[in-house]
């Protein structure tokens, strides 16, 4: 059981638990194991390199097989990425050629000529009855021959495993980590962190679990282990429920609840007792979720279980027999009638509200003393208020400017997004000023004292991961918003899927736009080449797997932006597929090599949300004429199918004009707040490793920084939140 844990720690900390076994001779084994790493674009650290080499060669190998396999999922190399056109880039015909090529052929097949003669007569052929349109012409194996070996360039990406401590140390850490995390996990976080609960049930538990999605994970895990479960709540009962049917623990999408086994539901109906007897008031939470809590009323059968009438009355007001006022129906009952002050005062009982309802507030005040009564309100409740909320409050007002009408992007927790005109009178500079600042001290009172800070540049643009829900699952992942440096002469996105029951058609395009969002060209199976660059050819089903590629030449881009996208033409949604993931690769002019080179990627992502469009990330050419890449991490809703890169121009640079010009909380807000405290600040030159213990914040971890040092990458950046 431990060792199918083992992908997790190298997953989220890119350690490998330090292997044991017998003593022996294992340097080859380890060098050759090392070599495999590095075709993958990966290495072993100098410490890992010499633990290995101490072990027993049966042993290192052993590691490695488990590792290989782990790390080639990592970058998207656990799968065949075949190329319609055999030798992509190379060679790609125009699209009208292309097309007349497959009509030619279809013409020269006795069983399709007849058809295809009379789709001609109309004027009209459809690309998908023409027996060489959207299949694979070659095998793999025919398309590998056809490519020379990745020659190596000192650009490939290349991402250290350290080595840690015991597995079942690093097991708990992970699990500590992801339980206690002060902001939200994504759809992978919370998977694993499942995996990790039942794991580590008996063993040391975080002192708080404050994100109650992580909480209802922990509750399921200590209700199959018999331990006391974690409520403060009603919700949390609802939650924990979600977690036992396989259902949505964010209550963000309706759980069908299954049947449960009486020792469970005497366990339910229990917890809710005893929330409800130590605080009546919490029956109002129910209103927020009524049907879902009467759905789960049918499974529990609360009136079997008279001894806990607490419980019953849960129900009762879910079906509308005992009134439970809410407390927002009370907040919107006073500012109906205009009483500010009161609404103020009866927020600043539950200081997370106030600070979400602050805006509002403020737009609400008729005059100053009312504007410095809710300013002071929030001021007085700042201590009370988490981390996650003080950091959102912050990055809300910055972005409130003084004009009306402004583009607003909202994205859910889902990732779909839109954008509306801003009609919201501003938020007037004095209020939102005094608010900042109060904001700011309040979270650098709270940010530990750093010691010696080591910066790299590089990430200092990174968003601040206030919701795990603004990043996808994968390898080289940014928060929404995030911005990080493209370094090379050759783009290549790509982007695999593999349907689970019905015929899929994926088809990845990219979309150039000029620095006033207007579309300047695009590539698509539709427009195979262009000075930009070559896509690879449209796969249209893709039962064994199928992968899609678009080249670009970054000096021959015309526009100011280049936005990649996915879009499902027909089949199965990326929730339904087996597998989907995007990503992208940088290359020097001069590396051939095979479509797919797994040490050249730089970005792999899981898609894995709503919609028929999906908008991983855009590149963005700045003024000094290097191109960034800025993460957005989006769905639009699109068509029900035949949905193409043409159709949603307009959509797409909306969106991506609202995402670019939304100025993100970012790690130098942080890093800023905390060298006010650091003992010394240095941003890292790339090679200089301090001799002592560090704080250090960047991209990657560097090999040879002081055992004591404190060491934040994206892998887990949510520790800089304070609490």
């Amino acid at each position: 059981m431990p060792h199918r844990l083992e992908p997790l720690v190298i997953r989220h900390a890119h350690r490998l638990p330090a292997p044991t076994g017998p003593a022996g001779q294992g340097g080859v084994a380890a060098r050759q194991f090392d070599s495999a790493l590095l075709s993958v674009g990966f290495k072993l650290s100098a410490e890992l390199l010499r633990h290995l080499s101490g072990l027993a060669e049966e042993t290192v190998l052993d590691v490695a097989a488990r590792t290989l396999g782990t790390v080639r999922e990592m970058a998207g190399d656990h799968v065949r990425h075949n190329a319609y056109f055999i030798d992509f880039p190379a060679n790609v015909p125009g699209t009208f050629d292309f097309w007349m090529r497959c009509i030619t052929e279809a013409l020269a097949d006795d069983t399709t000529r007849d058809r295809t003669l009379a789709q001609l007569s109309t004027g009209t052929v459809d690309l998908l009855t023409l027996p060489s349109y959207g299949t694979y012409q070659h095998t793999y194996a025919e398309m590998l021959a056809a490519h020379d070996e990745l020659i190596a360039a000192a650009g490939d990406r290349m991402t250290v495993l350290h080595l840690g401590g015991a597995l079942d140390a690093e097991l708990t850490a992970l699990y500590l980590a992801l339980a206690g995390s002060t902001t939200p996990l994504g759809e992978e976080g919370l998977r694993d962190l499942r995996l990790l609960a039942g794991h580590c049930a008996g063993g040391p538990q975080p002192e708080a679990i404050p994100v109650r999605e992580n909480r209802a994970v922990v509750n399921h895990a200590r209700l199959d282990a018999g331990a006391g479960l974690l409520l403060d709540t009603v919700t949390d009962v609802l939650r924990l429920a979600c977690a036992l049917s396989d259902g949505d623990v964010t209550l963000t999408v309706p759980t069908r609840f299954r049947s449960l086994s009486r020792p469970v539901r005497r366990a339910l109906l229990a917890g809710l007792d005893a929330v409800v007897a130590a605080a009546p008031a919490k029956l109002a939470d129910v209103t927020a979720h009524r049907e879902m809590f009467k759905r789960l009323g049918e499974r529990l059968h609360p009136h079997e279980y008279p001894r806990w009438p607490h419980a019953a009355d849960v129900f009762a007001v879910a079906r509308g027999e005992k009134e439970a006022r809410s407390f927002d129906s009370r907040v919107e009952e006073l500012l109906g009638a205009g009483d500010l002050t009161s609404a103020v005062r009866l927020l600043a009982a539950a200081p997370g509200k106030l600070f979400r309802s602050l805006d509002r507030l403020l737009r609400a005040c008729r005059a100053q003393d009312e504007r410095d009564a809710v300013v002071a309100a929030a001021e007085q409740a700042a201590p009370q208020v988490s981390g996650r909320v003080l950091l959102s409050v912050r990055e809300h007002l910055h972005n409130r400017k003084e004009e009306t009408g402004e583009r607003r992007v909202f994205v859910n927790r889902l990732g779909r997004a839109w954008v509306a005109s801003d009609t919201r009178p501003p938020v007037l500079p004095p209020e939102r000023e005094r608010l900042i600042a109060a904001l700011d001290a309040e979270t650098r009172r709270r940010l530990p004292a750093p010691g010696h800070l080591l910066i790299d540049p590089d990430v200092l643009d990174v968003t601040l991961p206030l919701s795990g829900k603004a990043t996808a699952a994968g390898l080289g992942v940014l928060p929404r918003g995030s911005l990080s440096p493209v370094d090379g002469d050759l783009l290549r996105f790509f982007v695999y899927w593999k349907q689970t029951r019905r015929s899929t058609d994926y088809d990845l395009s990219a979309l150039m736009l000029d620095d006033a969002y207007a579309t300047v060209t695009w590539l698509s199976y539709t427009n195979l080449t262009e000075l930009e660059g070559e896509h690879s050819g449209d796969i249209t089903d893709a039962p064994d797997g199928a992968s899609e590629f678009i080249n670009l030449r970054l000096g021959a881009v015309r526009g100011t932006f280049i936005v990649p996208q996915v879009n499902i033409f027909a089949g199965e949604n990326f929730e339904e597929t087996e597998e989907s993931f995007f990503g992208f690769m940088l290359r020097d002019t001069e590396q051939q090599g095979r479509p797919f080179e797994p040490r050249t990627v730089r970005m792999k992502s899981e898609l894995r949300g709503p919609g028929m469009v999906a908008l991983p990330l855009a590149f963005l050419r700045g003024g000094d004429g290097r191109w960034r890449a800025k993460w957005l991490h989006l769905y639009l809703k699109g068509s029900p199918n035949a949905n193409r890169v043409e159709g949603n121009r307009v959509s797409v640079a909306t969106l991506l004009r609202g995402i670019v010009e939304h100025d993100y909380l970012t790690v130098r807000h942080l890093t800023g707040l905390m060298a006010d405290r650091a003992t010394a600040t240095t941003l890292w030159d790339g090679k200089t490793i301090p001799d002592g213990p560090v704080t250090y914040i960047g991209l990657e971890r560097p090999d040879g920084l002081h055992p004591d040092s404190r060491v934040i990458t994206p892998e887990n950046l949510r520790d800089m939140i304070p609490a």
